[in-house]
């Protein structure tokens, strides 16, 4: 079975709603979607780093007992493990506010290895950030050259745009080394100015990527490769909070693609039935995500797909 190397940032979200904390916990995108995966029974690593404090011991006793691998986090002596405030809104979107206190230099002692058929997930502003990005890359173009597959979620968002133009040629390098884009309407809304997912794939081969999935919030989801277009129609549901929608669409797509062993030479050419359970299981999982004010998948809903595929 591939294994899952998620690379990102690690936060703890306090959330609150109409002024009030009402939840707190382990998160940041790529944690998120490894959780859900560990739950899953995958071999996922969360590569990322945060301090050598309560918080920072709280979360790494959360990983390791949701069978996330902790081998690839670094820790840093006096420094404290980042925070994330999110307000919930009356629609139960979030926006946040950040507090972090990292070093100069981050990850310089983290070096996984990469093996053929092995799933490497990149992405959010961890991707473009200067302390981190000359090792990220270095750890992509590694896994590229190994044989594994790279999905990027640019999960790009309105306090950077200021910074754009900056940004902009990391997105696009970023994008050139995946096989696949997982980005929201909002995401290419910002950064290229387009509002639908043809225009979204059009640029995605300009930079030299083969296949696009589609999120639109509450819209039809659409898959996009050189030789399919599928489309599914997310159900309406009232959410209790969006946090980890995405990610955790990640995770079903990372799901899928292990449980069908695609391999990164089928990611030129996937089946259209695999495009369908690809969008139909990030849908899934995340309506399951937003039942509730966790970050990842219930242990029930693992358990309820584990034991299907044993049937």
């Amino acid at each position: 079975m591939a294994r899952v190397f998620a690379f990102g940032e690690t936060v703890y979200d306090i959330i609150f709603k109409n002024g009030q904390p009402i939840s707190a916990k382990a998160g940041g995108s790529m944690l998120n979607t490894s959780v859900s995966l560990g739950r899953l029974g995958i071999d996922v690593n969360f590569v990322s780093d945060m301090g050598k404090d309560p918080i920072g011991d709280t979360i790494i006793s959360f990983l390791s007992g949701n069978g996330v691998s902790i081998k690839f986090i670094e820790r840093y002596e006096n420094r404290k493990t980042a925070i994330a405030i999110a307000f919930l809104d009356e629609r139960n979107d979030a926006s946040y506010t950040f507090y972090k206190d990292f070093p100069v230099n981050r990850l310089a002692t983290v070096k996984p290895c990469f093996g053929e058929g092995d799933i490497v997930l990149f992405g959010s502003f961890f991707a473009l950030t200067e302390s981190v990005r000359s090792i990220l890359l270095q750890s992509l173009k590694q896994a590229r050259e190994n044989g594994c597959i790279i999905i990027y979620d640019p999960n790009f968002r309105k306090p950077h745009l200021h910074e754009l133009e900056k940004l902009k040629p990391y997105i696009l390098e970023n994008i050139a080394i995946a096989d696949l884009v997982r980005a929201s309407d909002e995401d290419f809304d910002l950064i290229f100015d387009i509002n639908n997912a043809q225009d979204a794939f059009k640029i995605l081969r300009e930079n030299g990527c083969d296949n696009l999935i589609y999120t639109a919030n509450s819209k039809d989801v659409i898959m996009i490769s050189q030789e399919h277009t599928v489309s599914e129609v997310v159900p309406v549901i009232d959410p209790v909070s969006t946090i980890g929608a995405g990610d955790n669409f990640n995770a079903g797509l990372i799901w899928t693609l292990v449980n069908h062993g695609i391999t990164k030479s089928e990611m030129k050419h996937l089946p259209e039935n695999v495009m369908e359970n690809i969008i139909s299981s990030g849908i899934s999982f995340s309506a399951e995500v937003c039942k509730s004010y966790e970050n990842y998948i219930s242990v029930e809903f693992a358990d309820r797909l584990k034991s299907g595929l044993t049937k």
